[in-house]
């Protein structure tokens, strides 16, 4: 069983758009909500044994940081990025309301079937996810690694918890991830070799 404790960013410098693959950077605010998190994360628990990061720039430069600091094994994982919002990304949700009503709509009401022009719906969200979950808890056995922070976006949160207590991924865009909030998950695999999440209560 691998732990894995999920930070989520700070905010970012298009913080009040849909940011998806848009690689924007942290404010400084940003860095300070994660750096905090983390000291009082630090206190409290046990050091980890690597960093994995999403390749984006508002999760991987706090984690080469991280990195850094602790003298870690760092991971980059492109499985780990952000749900795609494909040409809504950078737009404010409103924007899309008074353009685009009806494809905003369908995607609010049915995101595994609908998804933002040129971008993902869950059902591939959820694929890509599921692969690269497969892919860590492989690396974590051959390095013998036991708990893992990554480094990560709320769309990835937000799934892992749907998982976790059991609630189908069309109930992912109400499930609460802060920014610069971090989330403890224990990752396993199931006889039939399908991953198996829980959350782990402190």
């Amino acid at each position: 069983m691998l732990q894995l404790d999920v930070l989520r960013h700070g905010q970012t410098t298009q913080g009040h758009t849909l940011r998806g693959y848009l690689d924007d950077a942290l404010t400084a605010e940003g860095w300070q909500q994660m750096q905090e998190t983390i000291a009082v994360y630090v206190q409290q628990h046990c050091m980890w044994d690597a960093i994995v990061t999403s390749p984006l720039q508002r999760c991987l430069s706090f984690a080469q940081d991280v990195q850094q600091q602790f003298d870690l094994p760092l991971v980059v994982m492109p499985e780990f990025k952000e749900l795609n919002f494909g040409v809504w990304e950078g737009l404010t949700v409103q924007h899309i309301h008074e353009t685009q009503p009806d494809l905003l709509g369908n995607f609010w009401q049915d995101p595994c079937q609908y998804a933002p022009p040129q971008g993902e719906n869950l059902a591939e969200f959820q694929a890509r996810l599921q692969q690269g979950f497969q892919e860590l808890l492989t690396q974590a056995q051959q390095q013998q690694w036991q708990s893992i922070l990554l480094v990560s976006h709320g769309g990835v949160i937000k799934w892992l918890k749907c998982m976790a207590h059991l609630q189908p991924i069309t109930q992912l865009l109400s499930m609460s991830a802060e920014l610069a909030s971090i989330h403890s998950i224990l990752l396993s695999r199931n006889q039939d070799l399908s991953l198996h999440i829980q959350e782990k209560t402190r």
